[in-house]
């Protein structure tokens, strides 16, 4: 979609500020060797590539909210019909040649990327409703498979300084200031976390994930035009905003934001959005504007940063629901076989893991099940003996332990 129409309609000549046209559909005219009013730096094709894969990312964030819950047809019908309708003219509205580029501040796509997808995320949440078992774990599933989450958000935290500095499109000081600033609020909003969770329950490595998250996407909007020293402080207050965020969404309003996409990209792209009409600098970025706080102590850039939070936030919720609608209309939305199955064998015929086939979909007569509980207490019975030959610090209640369950075995 990039390649045949994306770049043209984001970067091409603008339509009246709205949308561009399709002079360069294909990627044609875009050269490999020269440079272009967008990429001053470096070859438009190569600037063209980049940015596919902000496209890219995108409409992946959303697909966090609907876990479980939607048809894969309609899934990718929605997917294309976001990209065209919501994506690309916001796109085009702040970094092509739109009506907000010359006046509004997104450094790598807080408000471009994250809010969008954060808000459309929100929608798509209430449209498909809960899953079968959000009440019995009061929304918070646990991790499938935490040693990869982490695995994953290791991954991404260190492709982040690549999405962020990148988009400074050059080597220089400001490449290096939007590194320190992405790190310092990462960091901080994951420490918030952290924290928040000690305090209420246990230090949660889920929590971490979701913090450094939460820091690097309210970052990518203020990344290149702020003091890094005051990224800290940003982070800090986007560890609060988004955890929160969470509790009212999820707890309180009971919508099954699988992911927790709206508070983890939508509010904090909006949190680091508006955090630029205060906290920019010129001195750090010649293209951007002194927030309230410097130069003048002007308030404009702040009413311009809102203004558009507020413009792009109602375009992405209303044009959400109306594609959701038409798109239930002709194709329908939501699975309507049991979610027991996974969506990967009900769409697809396939399994993430093989395990299940090794399973016998015979019910277990009782004296199977009598055996699997006398292996259970048997695998309990030798892991005490252990610890008691390995000189337990309490002997005496092991050995007593380990007498009761063999008492239970035999009988």
């Amino acid at each position: 979609m990039w390649h045949l129409v994306g770049y043209t309609l984001v970067f091409g000549p603008s339509w009246s500020g709205i949308i561009g046209n399709f002079e360069n559909i294909l990627m044609i005219g875009v050269p490999y060797d020269s440079c272009s009013r967008h990429s001053p730096n470096i070859p438009a094709a190569l600037f063209g590539f980049f940015e596919m894969m902000f496209a890219a990312i995108a409409p992946l964030l959303i697909t966090g909210a609907f876990a479980e819950r939607l048809k894969f047809k309609a899934f990718t019908v929605f997917i294309i019909t976001w990209e065209l309708f919501i994506y690309y003219p916001v796109a085009h509205w702040v970094w092509g040649d739109g009506w907000l580029n010359s006046i509004f501040q997104d450094f790598a796509g807080g408000l471009v990327i994250h809010t969008t997808s954060g808000v459309s995320a929100l929608i798509c949440a209430i449209v498909l409703g809960q899953r079968k078992d959000f009440d019995e774990y009061d929304g918070e599933f646990p991790p499938s498979n935490l040693p990869l989450a982490a695995l994953g958000g290791a991954l991404l935290w260190t492709a982040w300084f690549g999405f962020n500095a990148g988009s400074a499109l050059t080597s220089g000081s400001l490449a290096v200031s939007t590194v320190v600033a992405t790190q310092r609020a990462a960091v901080c909003s994951g420490v918030v976390w952290l924290v928040i969770s000690w305090v209420r329950h246990k230090p949660s490595a889920v929590a971490v994930l979701n913090g450094v998250i939460a820091g690097l996407a309210g970052i990518t909007p203020a990344s290149g035009y702020v003091n890094p020293q005051y990224a800290a402080i940003i982070g800090i207050i986007l560890g609060f905003t988004s955890y929160f965020s969470i509790y009212l969404i999820k707890h309180k309003l009971r919508i099954d934001d699988a992911l927790d996409v709206s508070s983890v990209h939508g509010i904090t792209g909006v949190v680091g959005s508006i955090a630029i009409g205060f906290i920019g600098q010129k001195s750090f970025n010649s293209d951007g504007s002194d927030g309230l706080f410097f130069g003048a102590h002007s308030p404009r850039l702040l009413g311009i940063q809102v203004m558009a939070v507020v413009v792009i936030g109602l375009w992405s919720a209303i044009l959400t629901i109306v594609l959701l609608k038409i798109i239930d209309r002709y194709i329908g939305l939501k699975i309507e076989h049991d979610e027991e199955l996974g969506l990967d064998e009900e769409e697809h015929g396939e399994q993430a893991y093989g395990w299940r086939h090794s399973i016998s979909s015979e019910p277990l007569t009782e004296e199977q099940i009598q055996a699997i509980v006398r292996g259970s207490i048997n695998v309990y019975v030798q892991r005490e003996e252990r610890r008691r030959l390995l000189g337990s610090n309490n002997n005496r209640s092991s050995k007593s332990r380990s007498q009761s369950t063999t008492t239970l075995v035999n009988s």
